[in-house]
């Protein structure tokens, strides 16, 4: 399993148009990608990262930071490629 931890950019956080993007991004992933909200250190409950629904219900907002995960071949390029996204503001 491969994980990395970053902070959501987008001044919105992720809802709407940022959660839309990266729930896109996900889906075309060769790696089936999940997304928690990091509380006092410790990651939260994963959701499925290609869910626009799914993202905004972790109630991420600026700043915050998250955990994707993946497992498998493409792992780290899924989980890479997302970050990158993540470190953007998308609003």
């Amino acid at each position: 399993m491969y994980r990395r931890r970053t902070a959501v950019a987008a001044s919105i956080g992720l809802h709407a148009r940022p959660a839309g993007l990266l729930a896109q991004a996900a889906a075309k992933s060769l790696a089936r990608v999940r997304i928690a909200k990091v509380v006092d250190g410790a990651a939260g409950e994963p959701v499925d990262a290609a869910s626009v629904l799914s993202l905004m219900t972790l109630a991420a907002g600026h700043g915050d930071e998250v955990e994707l995960s993946a497992d498998g071949d493409h792992a780290r390029e899924a989980v890479d490629a997302l970050v990158a996204l993540l470190e953007q503001d998308l609003a």
